[in-house]
């Protein structure tokens, strides 16, 4: 297919489209019985402390934060995100594998990543929060907060970085076509392969990502300090997971908006929804050129 040029080559080429996810269990999930509430002095001074309704307290111990999320790292995301396709065309001795073969792999072993992801987060968590509510974050307090409309001034955002810093790129570096890229073969293949592609990028991976960075990390790092300093690491962490040093600024400016999101709503689906009506932009634009 066309390769585009120029901004909307870069908005593709630095989608931060991740190479994470699996299948989704809100419904099954239930409130976390170990927040404690707090007194109405003590509530009212943190709503007019602005922006963020992060609380401090939250299902996860402190001395196992790093841990839980080492073990996701090294255990989960990058045997299965990054090696996990080898494994199945040396299984199905097929190299390279065919596009349609390639994105039914993708979708079985992230949603193998992550039913690993929410067993391991229950598992670590205190005895008395085993049940965890993913979707909501750890301050039920806070209320009357319009997620949608935090979603929709999120995605606004992420969309003008985006547009500025590949017009920046754009004038300081010379364009670079991408040719027969992974993603632009799967979306080429045809409708079934499409519909995985989107399915995969605009559904799975959006959900085990916010789950990860935003739910867990910048929750947890989030009850221990200031919630700007928590935004930071967690989208650097975000960034640095994918492995593209070429989009490591685009891929921490989304982390912050998406964890800014998180912060300001308290509602996990707000950063889901952003993440995933993003990503759904980039490959309608890879599937357009």
């Amino acid at each position: 297919m066309p390769v585009a040029t120029g901004s909307v080559q870069l908005f593709r080429r630095y989608s931060g489209l991740s190479s994470v996810t699996c299948r989704w269990r809100s419904r099954s999930s239930v409130g976390c019985s170990c927040l404690k509430s707090k007194p109405p002095h003590e509530l009212e001074k943190k709503e007019e402390e602005g922006f963020s309704v992060l609380g401090a307290d939250i299902p996860w111990e402190e001395n196992v934060i790093w841990s839980t999320f080492a073990v996701y790292m090294f255990c989960l995301h990058i045997p299965l995100s990054f090696g996990g396709l080898s494994i199945v065309a040396n299984l199905l001795h097929l190299n390279p594998l065919r596009p349609h073969t390639q994105v039914l792999s993708l979708v079985a072993l992230q949603m193998v990543e992550l039913s690993g992801t929410i067993l391991l987060l229950t598992n670590t968590a205190k005895p008395q929060c085993k049940s965890i509510n993913f979707l909501k974050g750890n301050n039920d307090s806070i209320q009357g907060r319009n997620w949608l409309l935090g979603s929709a001034l999120g995605l606004g955002c992420i969309v003008a970085f985006i547009f500025l810093t590949s017009l920046v790129a754009d004038q300081l570096f010379a364009s670079k076509d991408v040719h027969s890229s992974e993603l632009e073969k799967i979306m080429a293949n045809g409708d079934v392969s499409r519909s995985w592609c989107f399915a995969l990028y605009c559904i799975v991976a959006p959900i085990l990502e916010e789950i990860v960075y935003r739910r867990f990390l910048l929750t947890s790092l989030a009850s221990r300090m200031e919630w700007r300093k928590a935004l930071v690491i967690s989208s650097g962490i975000f960034a640095a997971s994918h492995l593209s040093g070429d989009g490591f600024l685009q891929l921490f400016g989304i982390g912050c908006v998406l964890g800014a999101c998180y912060s300001w709503s308290g509602n996990l689906a707000s950063s889901v929804i952003v993440h995933s009506l993003y990503n759904a932009l980039t490959l309608l634009l890879t599937l357009l050129s």
